[in-house]
């Protein structure tokens, strides 16, 4: 004969709530072949796009630039801000702090039936140029972010040590790293959101300082 204990309710309540919070997780990231099959359009200049939001930002481990381009690849609007250490990667809280972002720096689009201007997200991290679930993670809330805020949703990038990658495409470069220094840009004027006229998104552009709301 043997003695056993059923679970209790509680148990098995407790125990389901932590299987749906796990596959909710789960499901709120991409892969890299989800990600290059979405559409998402490429960027005809990337390493001018990533040289230009580095010069701006500067961005250090755990840093995201968020930046909104218009149809001619021409920077409207960028904002930077740290990833909270005590959130998991989840693709439900980064949307939210990407949307947040979004709407402080550029209105939304969403009376139009098309997209007009793309946002693409930089992400400064440790590690290498290899996918990470918190890459998932923010392609989902990159996502997510723009279908909310009428944007097209363009290209992620990470930044780590060895250099720049846009994920899903295969290309990429050693400078800017994160371990680069900032450009005469960055140390003319040091930003942490930036609303202008659309100008070019290099690093070089003069005409942008004088439109750059300062930290």
């Amino acid at each position: 004969m043997t003695f056993g204990f059923a679970p209790s309710s509680a148990t098995s309540t407790s125990a389901s709530s932590i299987s749906a919070g796990s596959a909710s997780h789960l499901a709120r990231m991409l892969e890299p072949a989800e990600w290059a099959s979405a559409g998402i359009p490429l960027l005809r200049s990337p390493r001018e796009v990533v040289s230009g939001l580095h010069s701006r930002h500067h961005p250090t481990p755990a840093t995201a630039v968020v930046a909104v381009l218009d149809h001619e690849e021409r920077l409207t609007a960028s904002a930077s801000f740290a990833r909270r250490p005590v959130v998991a990667a989840d693709g439900w809280e980064f949307r939210n702090a990407l949307l947040a972002q979004l709407r402080r720096v550029v209105p939304h689009d969403l009376r139009r039936r098309t997209p007009v201007r793309t946002a693409v997200l930089l992400y400064c991290r440790d590690g290498d140029e290899r996918w990470t679930e918190e890459d998932g993670a923010w392609m989902w809330g990159l996502r997510d972010a723009c279908t909310l805020h009428g944007l097209r949703c363009g290209a992620y990038i990470t930044l780590t040590r060895g250099g720049w990658q846009v994920l899903g495409e295969g290309r990429g470069g050693r400078r800017p790293s994160s371990l680069s220094e900032p450009s005469l840009l960055a140390d003319a004027v040091s930003v942490s959101d930036h609303r202008n006229t659309p100008t070019r998104s290099g690093g070089g552009a003069v005409e942008a300082l004088r439109h750059t709301a300062a930290r």
